[in-house]
């Protein structure tokens, strides 16, 4: 495994690292490396059929239905 050296970091920067790292239970290292994890990890494609199953339902094809009431003509005033 490669080593990785970040220097000239604000301090207030690496506190806060530290007192993230002791809410997760883990020493800052730890912390440091899961932050570059998530960071730069690619995200999972989905099918298109897993987007289309996480839709909500949001109503009847009825509820989405034109109407035509005459007032297209005025939508930009």
């Amino acid at each position: 495994m490669a080593n990785l050296v970040v220097r000239n970091l604000d301090d207030a920067l690496v506190q806060s690292l530290k007192e993230r790292a002791a809410a997760h239970g883990r020493s800052a290292e730890a912390e440091h490396r899961e932050i570059l994890a998530r960071a730069l990890r690619r995200p999972q494609r989905k099918s298109f059929a897993q987007v289309l199953m996480a839709m909500p339902n949001v109503g009847d094809d009825i509820d989405f239905t034109r109407v035509d009431d005459g007032e297209a003509g005025h939508v930009f005033g």
